[in-house]
């Protein structure tokens, strides 16, 4: 009975410090209370709380919209399978069967996950371009070109910092 007991306390315990709406990874986001891979209402956090708590790269690209040198991020030439999230708010946006090889240097993608992202024209650096950032947190995550490959015809060119991968199987998500 004392073990049953125990087991009893010990799986409850552990499902309700496992939530879905808080399932942190290993990459440091237990400060970031905002982070969810399951929750997509919107955030409205100031760029000072963003400051606070991400770590200075990812603020820097995410929300001063600094760009990382090509060919130096992490997924520019990743192919494993899996699923890109906002490193930012864990937002879903993409999956790796989107991804392409490009030599551009930076992580490309053919297409978001729908309602995923949204877009902004961009006039920075003396070029016409469009910005493409989260939805959930209002980070930026790249550009967008149209020089993709079928079946979109577009090229989401996207700052590795600002992605967060995570292999098929790592865990179930609800989407």
């Amino acid at each position: 009975m004392r073990s049953a007991l125990i087991l009893f306390v010990l799986l409850t315990g552990s499902a309700l410090c496992v939530s879905a709406q808080q399932i942190k990874s290993n990459k440091g986001h237990e400060n970031n209370p905002y982070y969810s891979n399951t929750d997509t209402h919107h955030l409205n956090v100031t760029n000072a709380q963003w400051k606070k708590i991400l770590p200075p790269a990812l603020y820097a690209t995410a929300r001063e919209q600094v760009t990382e040198a090509p060919f130096t991020g992490k997924y520019w030439n990743a192919d494993a399978k899996g699923t890109y999230y906002c490193a930012v708010c864990g937002n879903l946006l993409f999956r790796s069967t989107a991804k392409f090889a490009s030599d551009c240097g930076w992580p490309s993608f053919f297409e978001a996950r729908k309602g995923s992202v949204v877009y902004h024209d961009d006039h920075s650096a003396g070029m016409d371009r469009t910005e493409v950032i989260c939805a959930r947190c209002d980070s930026h995550l790249g550009h967008i070109f149209d020089d993709g490959p079928p079946p979109t015809g577009k090229r989401f060119c996207m700052n590795s910092v600002s992605l967060e991968f995570k292999p098929d199987g790592a865990f179930k998500t609800a989407n």
